[in-house]
């Protein structure tokens, strides 16, 4: 028996086979969990059940579900994937979302789709949830593409934009106190709905270097015009704080919290390929996903690369997938 095997027997419960015919486990959360250009699209490309939320089979929630078939818990575990690409936290509860998917979207745009815990259909016999959501909810992505606009066009610095905005722009820490209360918010919403269930968050990994001055300004594969000291403030200010947030509230719940920003530091945007486990703004994806962002100027294309908007790739997911699949095998231990 190799060592992974070992490693592996000892989260399965001893003396379970046949104990549970089946196990139930939603995974909720935005594109980082839907996987949105690794892997093929779920729904495929054609089927009248896409919705526009970019689910993807490289995904972590399918590589782990595939792992769990391979090694079942005591059980078959029932997957149900509602994630979402652009997904927001109150559209895990409460709010229908629309979504953006730009691959083949149907005349006139993707029809709204019910939150997510409505979708997955939580209930009492709900075993395991899993929720990798909150960037959105700032917008992480949104503040990226202010920080690269204006590096680019006008030279200024974004962490100053963010700390005094402007009028009708959030500060970072009004977005922060926001993305806080929603989120009990929604841990609550999600317990009430599944109350046998065993609920974990899933954080952001490092997109960031741990030195803004390892990127090379400019490169698109990379950060592209985002200035150096504004990426040391977007790790420290706000994508670490974020996952101090998700972390901490997740504990007061008396939830179990997964780190993924620990194992990938040194895997981040602005690392060659082959190291990296995140994309830069532009990077490699499946041939289906396009290389211009529609309604924008940003065009990969003469790159021959793909819009990748800092997002993880296969190996970014397979790291991913292995964290979340023991915190379920432990998670189940105590069914």
């Amino acid at each position: 028996m190799g060592l992974l095997t070992l490693a592996v027997s000892a989260l399965v419960p001893a003396g379970t086979a046949g104990a549970a015919d089946q196990y139930e486990w939603a995974a909720l959360g935005d594109s980082y969990t839907a996987g949105v250009f690794v892997g093929t699209p779920q729904p495929p490309l054609g089927d009248a059940s896409r919705d526009g939320c970019d689910r993807t089979s490289g995904a972590y929630p399918g590589l782990v579900e595939r792992e769990l078939d391979e090694l079942p818990p005591g059980g078959y575990v029932h997957l149900t994937n509602v994630s979402c690409g652009n997904a927001t936290i109150n559209d895990i509860v409460s709010t229908r979302q629309t979504p953006v998917s730009p691959v083949q979207p149907p005349t006139g745009g993707w029809p709204a789709v019910d939150p997510q815990i409505q979708r997955a259909k939580l209930n009492d016999e709900t075993d395991i949830v899993t929720i990798g959501v909150g960037g959105n909810s700032l917008p992480f992505g949104g503040m990226l593409l202010k920080c690269l606009e204006l590096g680019a066009v006008q030279g200024e610095s974004c962490r100053e934009y963010y700390t005094s905005p402007p009028a009708g722009e959030e500060n970072i820490d009004d977005k922060l106190a926001r993305v806080r209360d929603e989120y009990v918010q929604m841990l609550a919403n999600v317990h009430d709905a599944a109350p046998n269930a065993k609920v974990i968050t899933v954080g952001y990994p490092a997109v960031l270097p741990d030195q803004g001055s390892a990127c090379n300004r400019l490169a698109l594969t990379e950060l592209g015009a985002i200035k150096h000291a504004d990426i040391d403030w977007l790790r420290d200010n706000v994508l670490k704080r974020l996952n101090s947030t998700i972390e901490q509230i997740t504990s007061f719940f008396g939830d179990r919290y997964v780190d993924i920003y620990s194992s990938s530091v040194g895997h981040d945007a602005c690392q060659p390929a082959g190291t990296k486990w995140v994309e830069g703004i532009c990077g490699d994806a499946e041939n289906y996903w396009p290389a211009q962002l529609p309604g924008t100027p940003l065009n990969c294309a003469p790159l021959n690369k793909r819009v990748t908007l800092v997002h993880p790739n296969a190996q970014g997911h397979a790291s991913t997938a292995a964290h979340v699949e023991r915190a379920i095998r432990i998670a189940l231990l105590d069914r």
